[in-house]
């Protein structure tokens, strides 16, 4: 199997170094070494990347900023010179954060954490293919677990320490769940292009540059998500 690779680093050696290193590494294949996210954003929209390799201090675009906004979420191993940055990359469940100068041996232990990622990723999906349970998630309301079906979802809104989950024919469901919690609970059929929303991308019937549209329902379109967003929508 062969793992699809970006990096995005404004730096020309700093890109140079990540390639020698990736080539050294069997089945890990560069799809692109790009020197700003900006120029990586198309390149996502139209290819499936396993593991991004991503600078964090940029100009114009900070990586963090850059993957905080992703529609569809790739690994991602952020690279910089600044240990101060360490908590937001983690925060954003950065697979590794590798600081700068970096060395080929903590290179390859960022690989395995990779690999090993990848591993329990497959056995999860192996598990959920046998119980279906990829098809549906269970929340929590008044110390009740209730059974929400993916397929059955319009779009979620965030309200505060709340979201409330809109459906097809059904009524609406009110949770305390914060909207980034519920997000990392979907698969990816549901995009997020807005802070305060999440849409099932298969209920969309209309979009603009500005917003989305399902059935008669309008859905504001986050001007940090429209770079990101705009590609993937003339995709579906």
């Amino acid at each position: 199997m062969s793992y699809q690779c970006v990096i995005i680093d404004d730096e020309p050696l700093a890109r140079e170094l990540l390639e020698g290193y990736l080539e050294k590494i069997p089945d890990f294949e560069l799809v692109a070494s790009c020197p700003s996210a900006i120029d990586a954003s198309t390149i996502l929209s139209k290819n499936k990347v396993d593991l991004l390799f991503l600078d964090i201090e940029m100009p114009v675009l900070k990586g963090t900023d850059f993957f905080k906004n992703l529609v569809h979420k790739p690994e991602v191993i952020f690279t910089t010179a600044y240990r101060d940055y360490a908590v937001d990359g983690f925060e954003l469940n950065a697979l590794d954060y590798l600081l700068k100068p970096i060395f080929f041996e903590r290179f390859f232990q960022a690989i395995q954490k990779f690999l090993k990622q990848v591993e329990k990723t497959e056995v999860s999906n192996s598990n959920n293919t046998t119980s279906n349970a990829s098809d549906y998630l269970f929340v929590n309301k008044a110390k009740k677990q209730i059974k929400v079906v993916f397929d059955t979802i319009l779009y979620a809104e965030s309200l505060k320490d709340y979201i409330k989950i809109h459906f097809q024919e059904e009524d609406p469901l009110t949770v305390k769940e914060s909207i980034s919690a519920f997000e990392k609970r979907l698969d990816n059929r549901f995009i997020r292009l807005h802070r305060s929303y999440i849409v099932n991308s298969e209920k969309i019937t209309a979009y603009t540059k500005n917003d989305v549209e399902i059935g008669r329902m309008e859905i504001p379109i986050g001007n940090n998500y429209k770079d990101n967003l705009l590609p993937f929508l003339k995709s579906i």
